[in-house]
């Protein structure tokens, strides 16, 4: 009996450990199983990830395309600009290709509801704040003067402490200590380094900095942007005509190249040409061609017989040549604007579009008030886009001089737009976001930047 016990001890002892065995074994599996389950899982989700990345750069690359062949037909028929890209869901939303779609999409202005577009946006819409002045930062809603004279001091070219403004020896306080760029900012990100810059102000509800909330679906009207959305530094145009051509320098060409000029009349050409013989320097913009006086063709007054001297003469001729009548006015100015260009620059930095940019940014023009701003939106809305920037002397309220300061500071033409382009796969809903600013010209594509983290 004692014994029968002991073997039955014994094979249950046995049968418990074989059991356990196999507890340990099926939890070795199930953990096996699981870790493969989850590799799997995470390889899924690259893959995903991946294939939602080139969806989205296969939206990069087609608008870029369209933008290019654009940008020829607007040469061939000598147009300034085209809104076309701007908002054409045709091209642009959820366009199907193999597993998923892409959608190229931006934040409408303000003046537009603010709502979701299917296209490209124009950096030249923006301030530059590179090259904008303190006084039209100023103006941007919320800025202060310290702010401004600190971006100021952030981008110019020495260590010297501008009235109100931040230099080395402020950004060397903080741990750690950095020192201000004194050049150009490379993105408007970089504005958060600048003293009284915080991301509240720069991008608001906004935390992207790209005008989207997480999900292009949620983009509406009442998402706040900071001032990231009015911002860039990338704005540049060419300094050519809307065919693309050399524009014609009033400082240096002769009067037959002036008389090239479509438009240009011969009285026209001899009267700069006069003019500029001793106020060239006066020739700050194609604003001053408006200046520019009908030629006195008078003789010399003679001393002996006038009683007066030389010099009395030359100033008497010269207030009356100011004073009479111009040889250019507004419909002249019209015709000939696009043509003519008062430097050899190859490139104009920081102009802005009176063709897209919002009320907001036209009022950080000098001498713009809202209801000019307002003025010029309505006016390219009801009457057409402007074919030159003398068109806005068309504009109601916006007189000469005003025309005069704003002149060599605006644009009717954008060369860099930004590309925003969301690749989603249509089975898990994976999406990847991908921004690029491009610059685009007759001969060239050329890419200014690129970002596809944090978007």
């Amino acid at each position: 009996m004692t014994i029968q016990r002991r073997h039955t001890r014994r094979e249950a002892s046995i049968l418990i450990g074989l059991l356990w065995c196999v507890v340990l074994l099926a939890l070795l599996v199930v953990g096996m199983l699981h870790s493969a389950r989850m590799d799997l899982m995470v390889f899924k989700n690259y893959g995903d990830r991946l294939q939602a990345h080139y969806l989205a750069v296969a939206g990069i690359e087609k608008a870029k395309a369209l933008l290019y062949h654009d940008a020829r037909e607007r040469s061939r028929s000598q147009r300034s600009y085209s809104p076309a890209l701007l908002d054409s869901p045709d091209d642009f939303r959820d366009v199907r290709m193999g597993r998923g779609m892409f959608r190229v999409v931006h934040r409408g202005r303000n003046d537009q509801g603010g709502a979701i577009q299917y296209g490209v946006s124009e950096e030249e819409s923006r301030l530059n704040i590179n090259t904008a002045s303190t006084e039209a930062l100023a103006k941007l809603d919320g800025m202060t003067p310290d702010v401004a004279a600190a971006i100021n001091d952030w981008r110019d070219g020495d260590n010297t402490v501008t009235p109100a403004g931040a230099e080395v020896e402020y950004y060397a306080a903080f741990k750690p200590p950095y020192t201000p760029r004194n050049g150009p900012l490379e993105t408007t990100r970089e504005a958060l380094m600048i003293r009284g810059i915080n991301r509240e102000r720069l991008f608001a509800r906004d935390t992207h900095g790209n005008g989207l909330l997480d999900t292009a679906e949620a983009i509406n009207s009442d998402l706040e942007l900071g001032w990231a959305a009015m911002l860039t530094v990338n704005s540049a145009v060419e300094n050519v005509s809307a065919s693309g051509s050399a524009r014609v320098d009033v400082k240096t060409a002769d009067e037959t190249a002036l008389k090239g000029v479509s438009g240009m009349t011969p009285e026209a050409a001899k009267a700069i040409i006069a003019y500029r013989g001793e106020n060239n320097n006066k020739l700050k913009s194609i604003a001053d061609l408006l200046d520019v006086p009908v030629p006195q063709n008078q003789n010399q007054n003679n001393p002996s017989r006038t009683g007066r001297s030389s010099n009395s003469g030359a100033a008497s001729t010269a207030s009356k040549s100011e004073n009479g009548p111009k040889a250019i006015d507004d419909d002249l100015l019209l015709k000939i604007a696009d043509e003519l260009a008062v430097d050899t620059n190859p490139d104009s930095e920081g102009l802005i579009n009176v063709n897209c940019a919002s009320r907001e940014v036209l009022m950080c023009l000098p001498g713009i008030s809202r209801e000019l701003a307002q003025a010029v939106v309505a006016y390219r809305e009801s009457a057409g886009f402007f074919q030159n920037i003398a068109y806005l002397l068309k504009v109601p309220g916006l007189n000469r001089e005003l025309f005069k300061q704003v002149a060599p500071l605006v644009t009717v033409r954008s060369e860099t737009f930004r590309i925003l382009s969301e690749g989603v796969v249509s089975s898990t809903g994976t999406r990847q976001r991908v921004e690029e600013i491009v610059r685009i010209r007759l001969h060239t594509v050329k890419t200014v930047s690129y970002r596809e983290d944090d978007l």
